[in-house]
């Protein structure tokens, strides 16, 4: 009697509950989502051939003037222009994140030395913050050192003073 309650219990433990760990079922849908019907094998094809053309047109090689400038002409809005003084005024910068669209429409190639440059930056910026943030705590605990040592030396000029 025994042996068939263990052979049921694993049997369903194997069938139901291993089942469930190995392979979990996702959570059902909430009841006011409507389900949308099976695509058929031509409508498929469609999707297929459609998601392939838009990743295929994502891969195009024109990456912009900013990383190759030669081979575009200048709009005369971006080009330098100059006063009359014969000193030729800025041109505004590209802003970071502008940088790496530009080089993300490049590839991985041109991404990856923007990306390095900006990782750079920031590095040496929390460096830099790091070394202004320690040269204060410094000289703020010299200061309070100095304080320490003038009131421990007045200290016993007015002992002195005061016994007078």
């Amino acid at each position: 009697m025994k042996f068939k309650v263990v052979w049921r219990k694993v049997r369903d433990y194997v069938r139901y509950d291993l089942k469930e760990i190995a392979f979990p079922s996702s959570l059902p849908d909430p009841p006011h989502i409507k389900k949308r019907r099976k695509l058929t094998w031509n409508e498929r094809f469609l999707v297929l051939k459609e998601a392939s053309r838009l990743y295929a047109a994502s891969w195009v090689r024109d990456i912009g003037p900013d990383l190759r400038p030669n081979d575009y002409r200048k709009d005369e809005n971006n080009e330098v222009k100059t006063t009359s003084g014969n000193t030729p005024t800025k041109e505004k910068e590209p802003s970071t994140l502008e940088d790496l669209a530009v080089a993300a429409r490049g590839g991985m190639e041109t991404l990856r030395p923007a990306l390095h440059r900006v990782y750079m930056t920031k590095a040496s910026a929390y460096r830099d913050a790091l070394k202004n943030f320690i040269l204060g705590y410094q000289e703020g605990v010299q200061e309070v050192m100095e304080r320490k040592e003038d009131s421990k030396s007045q200290e016993p000029e007015d002992a002195l003073k005061r016994s007078n």
